[in-house]
């Protein structure tokens, strides 16, 4: 059990038959009434974030949410299947429950799988990826004006704009939380 007093940024609660985890939080002592807690909290499973109020002696039963290293092994139609590095176990995850940022993950790399009492409701990409520049304009010389982009395809599908400088076949790193280029790799 936590109490609405001991909240701290990160902690994850169930509340009203939701799971939910603390953004920010503040005590408030008003200078007339009862002290309480303004928080933001996310609802972990849908994503949708609130404000709201808590006494301080309110209690939440923790909810601990499971996050499971896992590597990606293919896709078939809208199913997308995880193995188990320790079992081998094949896990399908309905492409609904993917995030946007799922375009930047290929074949066999690593994602942390999040379940909560073993029903999985998000996929975490690893923040930074090195992926192949498939197509791109070509860039030309003169080209160097500060801070100039051009869209690339890579090797997932996903498209990234680029420095001018960037060509066909290059390795890049992109980071997958904001999608941006940076750098080479």
């Amino acid at each position: 059990m936590v109490s609405a007093g001991d909240f701290r940024n990160g902690v994850t609660f169930e509340m009203e038959g939701n799971v939910l985890q603390i953004i920010e939080f503040q005590h408030v002592k008003p200078g007339k009434g009862a002290a309480f807690v303004r928080a933001k909290v996310r609802n972990v499973i849908t994503g949708s974030v609130v404000e709201r109020t808590f006494n301080p002696n309110d209690k939440f039963p923790t909810a601990f949410v499971e996050r499971k290293d896992m590597e990606y092994s293919y896709n078939d139609g809208g199913l997308y299947y995880f193995m188990d590095p320790e079992s081998y176990e094949l896990i399908p995850i309905n492409e609904s429950d993917l995030p946007d940022s799922f375009k930047f993950v290929k074949e066999n790399m690593t994602c942390k799988i999040l379940s909560y009492k073993g029903n999985v409701f998000g996929v975490e990409p690893p923040n930074f990826v090195e992926l192949q520049v498939t197509k791109t304009d070509p860039g030309f010389k003169g080209d160097t004006a500060t801070n100039t982009t051009k869209p690339a395809t890579l090797e997932t599908g996903a498209e990234v704009k680029v420095p001018l400088f960037i060509d066909e076949g290059e390795m890049i790193q992109i980071d997958t939380r904001t999608g941006e280029y940076l750098g080479r790799a």
